[in-house]
C-alpha cells in the first residue's frame, strides 16, 4: 500500500509539472501578468497626455513622434489624411499659426494590456482670432510598439456648438 500511495504522489506531481510545462506563460510570467498590465496602462497614461499636450502646446516634433508612420487622421469635417507626413502637413497651420485653443475632456477608456487602448474625449477647437469654434467627439487608437505606446488613428465626429 505505501509503494502504492508513492506512485500515486509522483503521478500527481508529473502530472502537475506536465500541466505547468503546457501553459503558455511561465509561473513568473502568469505572477507579473497584472503587474506588467498595470505598469502598461500607466505608460499609456502618460503617452496620452503627452499626445493631447504636444498637440495643444503646438510642439510637433514630439506629436509626430507619438504616432507610427502608417497613422491616420480623419478630421470631424469628414477629410482623411493617411501617414504622418500628410497628417502633419494638414496640421502645418495648427502648429505654425499657434493661435488655436485645443481643450479635451476624456469620455472613456479602455486599455488592452501591452497590446492596444482606444480614448475617446469630448474636445473644442478654438480660433479667437477669426471666431471659428469646433466642438468634437475624437477618438484615437493606440498600439504598444517596441516598448511604447504610438497612436495609430484617431477620428473626429462633429458635435452641435
Amino acid at each position: 500500500m505505501r509503494a502504492n500511495s508513492s506512485y500515486l504522489a509522483l503521478g500527481l506531481i508529473a502530472a502537475g509539472v506536465g500541466a505547468w510545462a503546457a501553459n503558455d506563460g511561465s509561473a513568473t510570467e502568469q505572477l507579473d501578468a497584472p503587474a506588467v498590465g498595470a505598469g502598461c496602462a500607466r505608460q499609456f497614461e502618460r503617452a496620452q497626455r503627452v499626445d493631447m499636450e504636444s498637440f495643444r502646446d503646438y510642439d510637433a516634433e514630439t506629436f509626430r513622434a507619438g504616432h507610427i508612420s502608417g497613422t491616420v487622421t480623419i478630421f470631424a469635417s469628414g477629410a482623411a489624411r493617411y501617414g504622418i507626413d500628410a497628417v502633419m502637413e494638414a496640421l502645418r497651420s495648427h502648429f505654425e499659426n499657434r493661435e488655436a485653443v485645443w481643450a479635451w475632456t476624456e469620455k472613456y477608456r479602455v486599455v488592452d494590456g501591452c497590446k492596444t487602448a482606444f480614448i475617446l474625449y469630448e474636445t473644442t477647437y478654438d480660433i479667437p482670432s477669426n471666431g471659428y469654434h469646433q466642438r468634437a467627439l475624437t477618438g484615437v487608437t493606440y498600439t504598444y510598439q517596441r516598448g511604447k505606446w504610438l497612436a495609430v488613428a484617431d477620428s473626429g465626429t462633429l458635435l452641435p456648438n
